[in-house]
């Protein structure tokens, strides 16, 4: 493969197409402290590296496509969301985003508990080592035996999410001689603003019991009724990729409110309030997150506030950071494989993975940056559409940005901000295996899951 700089290639045309796209950076070469992990930066040769390893060393030896993972960066981030919150609160990193038994051990040795909303999480998770009562579980439709095992288990809390589910772990509770610690979902009417697939409390949706029509007050007269139970706050998640404070305060006044009204029909304080998660981290220079400690600042006095107003004691706050802390951490890094310029159009930049290892572009038409990352290059800008080698038109890995108009077969390049839902999404579409994880840390690479092999395909082919 070769890796030296490339004759001149096509540019991005005068008057460029309609689409949702920023103008070129002044220098291609840069790279947005924004978007990419903390270690993350180019040697003296050009190359992009992270954790002190260049990018090129990790093609040569874990191939590509690749999602590298800069370890260092996310236990920084998992210690500053721990830190944010203090010990009066917790924090539950939701493994949805990318779970591994290499993240369950970073999440307890960093002191952040783990939500989970599948069996396979909570087996991932137990045969981690992360202590059972650090784990709160999550899901719509949680089988009996997922629930028989999260009781089993220990779980620290099952967020119950249905009339149906509130008997049901009750009935498994009891039966294995237990009373399970629980929280009840509910949706408070707040569409945050992000895609409609991922906002999550509307009414119209399929996650969590309505606070509309008093089906949320019936939620827990029916579950402060059974003895298999021991329900010990509300819980609220309003969506994803979330920049904007004011959703989470509208939500803590319907939920805060709910908890008034538990108190003056039941005489019950709940101790516990969860605000979930679906903060937003930086895709694209534009994006403008917020630091953890002007979260929990926030979020903090949203909750307190509330609570005063209502002559309440202040319940204990969790949240659910997930995407927030692995999103930034990774960038997927991938070889180019054909350049195909459309005049009056576009460049179209194909790479080795696609929508297998990224569905995001495709499923919720997401945005993403990409540089190029095997050298520097002075050649003039040109717009690209980076696509996958899948049989889909909409195959797209990230739909329009800039890159060096000299770009060949061989580049490497990378697209930050892919440790959230990416390998946790991924698929074997068309057969093509899925990527490895490779942890980098001081100077130091490791596969963390690693590449699957034609042989794992086949193994589950029994036909």
């Amino acid at each position: 493969m070769s890796r030296s700089a490339h004759p001149a290639g096509p540019r991005h045309a005068d008057v460029l197409p309609e689409g949702h796209y920023t103008a070129p950076a002044d220098d291609l070469n840069a790279l947005d402290p924004k978007v990419w992990a903390h270690t993350v930066g180019r040697d003296a040769d050009g190359v992009v590296t992270v954790g002190g390893i260049a990018v090129t060393q990790l093609a040569e030896e874990y191939g590509t496509p690749a999602y590298v993972l800069d370890e260092a960066d996310f236990r920084d981030r998992a210690r500053a969301w721990r830190t944010a919150f203090g010990n009066d609160a917790d924090v539950f990193y939701a493994g949805k985003a990318f779970l591994s038994r290499a993240v369950v051990r970073w999440l307890d040795e960093e002191g952040l508990n783990l939500d989970v909303c599948s069996g396979g999480e909570l087996a991932t998770a137990l045969s981690a080592g992360m202590p059972a009562e650090r784990i709160a579980f999550h899901g719509n439709n949680k089988s009996p035996e997922e629930i028989e095992r999260a009781v089993r288990a220990g779980v620290g809390r099952i967020v119950l999410d249905s009339f149906q589910e509130i008997v049901r772990v009750a009935h498994i509770a009891q039966s294995l001689g237990k009373r399970q610690r629980v929280q009840i979902r509910i949706t408070v009417g707040v569409e945050a603003h992000t895609h409609e697939f991922i906002a999550t409390a509307h009414e119209d949706q399929k996650f969590g019991i309505p606070l509309a029509g008093g089906q949320a007050a019936e939620a827990v007269r029916r579950a402060l009724q059974l003895d298999g139970l021991e329900l010990i706050g509300i819980h609220s998640h309003i969506g994803s990729q979330i920049f904007d404070m004011s959703g989470f305060e509208v939500a803590a006044h319907r939920v805060v409110g709910l908890l008034k009204d538990i108190r003056d029909e039941h005489g019950v304080e709940l101790p516990e309030i969860d605000l979930g998660g679906g903060l937003g981290i930086a895709y694209t220079s534009d994006d403008d997150p917020r630091e953890p400690h002007e979260i929990a600042k926030a979020l903090t006095e949203i909750v307190t506030r509330e609570c005063e107003g209502a002559r309440l004691r202040t319940p204990r706050i969790s949240v659910e950071p997930g995407r927030a802390i692995v999103g930034p951490t990774a960038f997927t890094l991938y070889e180019v494989g054909t350049v195909k310029p459309l005049d009056g159009l576009r460049t179209y930049v194909s790479v080795d993975g696609g929508m297998s290892d990224n569905i995001r572009t495709a499923l919720y038409d997401a945005e993403y940056s990409v540089a190029l990352a095997s050298r520097t290059s002075d050649a003039e800008p040109m717009l690209v559409r980076v696509v996958g080698k899948h049989c889909e038109s909409g195959d797209i890995v990230v739909k329009d940005a800039f890159l060096p108009g000299d770009l060949a077969p061989g580049d490497l390049i990378a697209v930050p901000a892919t440790g959230a839902y990416c390998r946790s999404m991924a698929s074997n579409y068309n057969h093509v295996l899925r990527p490895p994880v490779v942890a980098v840390r001081d100077g130091a690479a490791r596969v963390i899951v690693r590449r699957e092999t034609e042989e794992d395909l086949l193994r589950l082919d029994v036909g």
